[in-house]
Formats: C-alpha cells, sequence, structure tokens
C-alpha cells in the first residue's frame, strides 16, 4: 500500500499524548508508559491515513479516545479474554491492536478481509513493533478451521450469524464476545435458541463510557460442543472410517441397490434420511444401525453412537445419488426386522391389524404411521405393496416403519370374503356408527382400482362432499384408523 501523508495543516494544534492520557484515565484505563506511546503512535497513523483510506467515521479527538479506544479495552477489563483471541472484522484494528496494548500476554489475530484496510494493518503491526499479534487477510467462514480460544467483534452482524461463521475456529470452552448497543435483547434470545445445543450465554453486562451518554452490551457466549474438525477427529478414532471417491466402487454399488424394494429385499438393509429420523432411529434402534453415510462437509457420527457403527463418507456427487430425499444430511444405514408370513387361515389378532395394498411406498409408509399413531402394530403388506423400507416409505413414515410388527401377505385378489375384513371404499356404508369386530383387518382399496369386486358388499365408506370424487386412500384409512380407535377408548 502506498502510504503519503495528507498535506497537514499546522496552523492549529491537536491535543497530544497528555491529553488522550487524561481521557483514558476518565474511563478507569491507566496504560504505562510504552502502552501509552504505542496507542498514540496508532492514533497518530489512524488519523494519518484516515482521509485516504476512510478508516473511520470519527475524526473528533476526545470521541475517538473514548468511542475507539477506551471502548476497545473496557471488555478486557469487565471479562477474562482468553487468547488466542480473533478480533472478527477488525476493520482498522479495533478492538483487537487497543486490546494487545493494553493486555500485552494477549495473543491477538485480526481479521479484515478489506485489502486496504488489511495493508493497512500489516504496516501498523509492523512499525509498532507489535508482537503476538497478526494479520489474517480474509473473510471468516465455517470452513475456517485454525483454533482460537475467543472471537471478540464490533461488528454489526447479527449475534447468530456469527456464531455461525465461527463454527470451524472457535474451541469447546472458547467464548464468543459481542460489542454490542443496549437494544439487542431479541438477538440474544434468538441466539441462544438456535444454537442451544452448541453454545450457552454466559454473561450480558450493560455499561455505559465512564463519564459519557454511550450505553454499551458486553454480550458472552460459550462454546458447550467441539468445532466439526475436532468432532471429526473423534469420530475417526471410534469408528471403521472409509472415504469413498469413484462410483464404481463396491459399497456404493451396494448402497445404491438400497434405494429399490428389490434391493433392500435382498440384502435385508436400508437407508434412513431426515436429520430428526436419523437421530431417533440411532437412539432407539442402536443395536440395528450398521454405518453413518455423510458427505464431504456433513456432521460424524455423535458421541452416543456405538462405536460399531462404520462410517461412510462420500463425495459430494455421489452423496446426492443416495439422497434420494434430498435432505443434505447424513444418512443412517439399518438392518431391517424380520418380515414374517401371514396366511389368511392364521386369522387376526385382538383389535385392529392393517392390510395394506399400496404400490405407491409414501402411501405405505403413510399409513403405517398412521397405524401407529393410533395403537396399531400389525402390518400385513399385500403382495402387490411396496416395500415399507423404501426411502420414501421410510421417510413417510417418520420412522415408525420400525416400530411395527410388519407381516408379508397374500395379493388382495386372493382374500376370501368370509375374513373379518373391514374393506374402505366411497360406495360403502356410512363409517359412522360402525360396530368394529374385536379382531379384524382394515382394508384400504388399492390406488386407481380399489377394492376386488368379492369384498365391496361388506365395505364402509367415510361421507365426503360430492364436490370430491374420492378420498386419497391413505388418508382414508388413518380417519377409519381413528373412528376405530375411539370405540376402544
Amino acid at each position: 500500500m502506498k502510504q503519503k501523508p495528507p498535506h497537514q495543516n499546522t496552523a492549529s494544534r491537536e491535543p497530544g499524548r497528555q491529553e488522550m492520557a487524561a481521557l483514558l484515565e476518565r474511563s478507569g484505563i491507566i496504560l504505562p508508559g510504552p502502552g501509552l506511546d504505542l496507542l498514540w503512535s496508532y492514533h497518530k497513523r489512524l488519523r494519518r491515513y484516515n482521509p485516504e483510506l476512510n478508516l473511520t467515521r470519527i475524526h473528533n479527538f476526545a470521541n475517538m479516545v473514548l468511542k475507539l479506544y477506551a471502548d476497545s479495552i473496557l471488555p478486557g477489563r469487565m471479562v477474562e479474554l482468553p487468547s488466542p483471541l480473533l478480533d472478527l472484522g477488525t476493520g482498522p484494528g479495533m478492538p483487537g491492536i487497543p486490546l494487545k496494548i493494553a493486555f500485552p500476554d494477549l495473543y491477538v489475530i485480526l481479521a479484515e478481509s478489506r485489502q486496504n484496510r488489511n495493508e493497512f494493518l500489516q504496516t501498523t503491526v509492523q512499525e509498532l513493533n507489535l508482537e503476538g499479534i497478526s494479520v489474517l487477510g480474509h473473510g471468516i467462514t465455517p470452513a475456517f478451521a485454525e483454533p482460537v480460544a475467543g472471537v471478540i467483534t464490533r461488528a454489526v452482524e447479527e449475534i447468530g450469524d456469527t456464531l455461525e461463521r465461527i463454527e470451524g475456529c472457535l474451541l469447546e470452552g472458547g467464548t464468543a464476545v459481542f460489542m454490542k448497543g443496549p437494544r439487542c435483547d431479541s438477538e440474544i434470545e434468538a441466539a441462544a435458541t438456535r444454537f442451544s445445543g452448541s453454545y450457552r450465554l454466559l454473561n450480558d453486562i450493560a455499561y455505559t463510557i465512564p463519564h459519557t451518554p454511550h450505553a454499551r452490551r458486553l454480550v458472552v457466549f460459550e462454546r458447550t460442543d467441539a468445532p466439526p474438525r475436532v468432532k471429526k477427529e473423534t469420530a475417526m478414532s471410534r469408528h471403521f472410517f472409509r472415504s469413498i471417491e469413484s462410483e464404481q466402487n463396491d459399497t456404493f454399488k451396494e448402497f445404491k441397490k438400497l434405494l429399490t424394494g428389490k434391493g433392500i429385499r435382498k440384502t435385508g438393509k436400508a437407508l434412513i434420511a431426515g436429520t430428526k429420523q436419523v437421530e431417533e432411529v440411532l437412539a432407539a434402534f442402536p443395536d440395528r444401525s450398521l454405518a453413518w453415510i455423510s458427505g464431504p462437509d456433513q456432521s460424524p457420527p455423535p458421541e452416543s453412537a456405538p462405536g460399531e457403527l462404520s462410517w461412510y463418507q462420500f463425495s459430494a456427487p455421489l452423496f446426492k445419488e443416495l439422497d434420494v430425499s434430498g435432505t443434505n444430511a447424513p444418512l443412517l444405514l439399518v438392518r431391517t426386522p424380520e418380515i414374517r408370513e401371514w396366511q389368511p387361515a392364521d386369522g387376526f389378532a385382538d383389535g385392529c391389524s392393517v392390510l395394506v395394498p399400496f404400490q405407491d411406498p409414501e402411501n405405505v409408509g403413510t399409513i403405517i404411521r398412521s397405524a401407529v399413531a393410533f395403537g396399531v402394530r400389525r402390518i400385513i403388506l399385500l403382495s402387490e405393496a411396496a416395500h415399507p423400507f423404501h426411502p420414501k416409505a421410510v421417510r413417510a413414515s417418520g420412522g415408525a416403519v420400525l416400530h411395527a410388527e410388519l407381516f408379508h401377505g397374500p395379493s388382495i385378489r386372493d382374500l376370501p370374503a368370509d375374513l373379518p375384513i373391514v374393506p374402505l371404499s366411497g360406495e360403502g356404508m356410512d363409517i359412522s356408527g360402525y360396530a368394529f369386530p374385536a379382531a379384524f383387518g382394515l382394508l384400504p382399496g388399492i390406488e386407481g382400482g380399489g377394492l376386488p369386486d368379492h369384498l365391496r358388499e361388506q365395505a364402509v365408506a367415510i361421507p365426503i362432499d360430492t364436490a370430491v370424487e374420492s378420498l386419497n386412500a391413505a388418508a382414508a384409512a388413518a380417519i377409519a384408523l381413528y373412528v376405530w380407535a375411539r370405540t376402544v377408548t
């Protein structure tokens, strides 16, 4: 940077070093002689290059000392600042440089992406001969992984956005210090809620710069979890780990087969998608959980995952092929439960069993979810039905499929009319007031084809407005299950 001093008017005398010391002392800040000399040199450089570089909009001497230097130093007097400390969005060096001068043992990293200010910082650190301070000439993103024990910022960015930005660098137990204006309650509340699992509010200090009307808030969040890099390293030491980049890889080919019912039937394995479902299934069925499947920038297995769980990390394109639901979150490979055979001669257990003929996997998942929600565990999958562990079925079931007792049954056409079956059809008798058998099978019609003729005569119907031709079969089954559940409670 070409730093030429602008023309200076010597007709008027600016306040000097002693006036700065007096203003700082009024704020409760007393710097030893060498520290005061450094701050005065910094001030002169700021004044000298400000017209050229637009480093600050504050020009009045007293305001510069109080609003810039004193305000930068005061946080170090109110809370313990850890080292190394990242000054995020430091601009011309605040609060980082005044803090470094006031607390010489503090290691400070000045982060500033704007080139002209970055060059100003580099030359200032050199000319002031400051040690234990470095300049980082680029913005901070979640991918930035240089470990720091603390972050401080005067930037106007929302607290929550900054906590996300420093995800990769702030260590567990580290603190994020926000120098805010007095009206930031909504920001604090939103950040505390959004990051409840990884940060806790440590301090919220309202103060004024002494002997001024300038109100401030010092808000400090403490990190309670580890950054992704540390989590990944820990997980890699606990689990079998493999990174896969080629579509010719045998493991990738095997997992792709699980996107079809045929592949699931052959291997006895299935993929669970969706952050909430993956967490719930892993917690409820750790013995069925076989592998954690992630993309390159996604979270590793949680600490609670069993050590026997394998971890496969796929390249972004390969993971996208497996993530057919588009969740962009890790998948869980599970071993599917046994699906036993059921024959009409076996009859039905007490209560309701649900006969599922649906060919659409989403309908299969939906009816299983409704059945489990209304206390029905026995699901009989007719030969027409899509596989209940098809990715779309599992997602539609909300994970309920793992809580159901599953059976294979015959074709809907082969169900005998003398079984206690309650078929659903728009042409049947009104379900209101219907007396359900003590043990029966609820049978919605297959999509499009409905019920076989030999079962239509005993069907029940859910009354609907004539403007609508029919209900979705899975929705009709959910209503019928609700009606039945009310009769047994």
